[in-house]
């Protein structure tokens, strides 16, 4: 580095996209991935689902909710669904490795927070049979 330069420091956030699915979401919410995005890129796939989608992905079995009783069904949604950006589902060490980061900082915060891959939250990743790995949601 030469003597007076400064190195510019680029931190992650999100795309008006992404922002604006997560202003769908509890505030809980919005407060703990505010804070991931700054140390980790990320990427808002979902907030708040309406009864068109949710019925579609209970069709589909994505979902084994039927509209209203979803967390993504609420106003404000008590769930969302994020990825690490950019975004590459055959990883999914790397989707462990985020949600970690993600319930951390949630710990940290005083949140709880259920992890779709870990719905019991006992951290016992092989006892589940039903896998949403991108899916957060607040615990009242």
């Amino acid at each position: 580095m030469i003597k007076g330069d400064v190195e510019e420091i680029i931190m992650p956030k999100f795309s008006a996209i992404s922002r604006e699915r997560l202003e769908s979401c509890d505030p809980r919410l919005q407060a703990v991935f505010n804070e991931v995005v700054k140390y980790f890129d990320c990427a808002i796939l979902e907030g708040h689902r309406g009864q068109a989608l949710q019925d579609l992905y209970f069709r589909q079995m994505k979902s084994k909710i039927k509209w209203p009783n979803g967390e993504h069904n609420s106003i404000p949604s008590k769930a969302v669904d994020a990825m690490p950006f950019p975004v590459n589902w055959k990883d999914t060490n790397r989707l462990c490795y985020f949600a970690g980061f993600i319930v951390g900082i949630a710990d940290h915060m005083g949140i709880k927070i259920r992890w779709g891959k870990d719905w019991d939250g006992d951290r016992d990743l092989n006892d589940q049979t039903f896998n949403d790995g991108p899916h957060f949601e607040v615990v009242d």
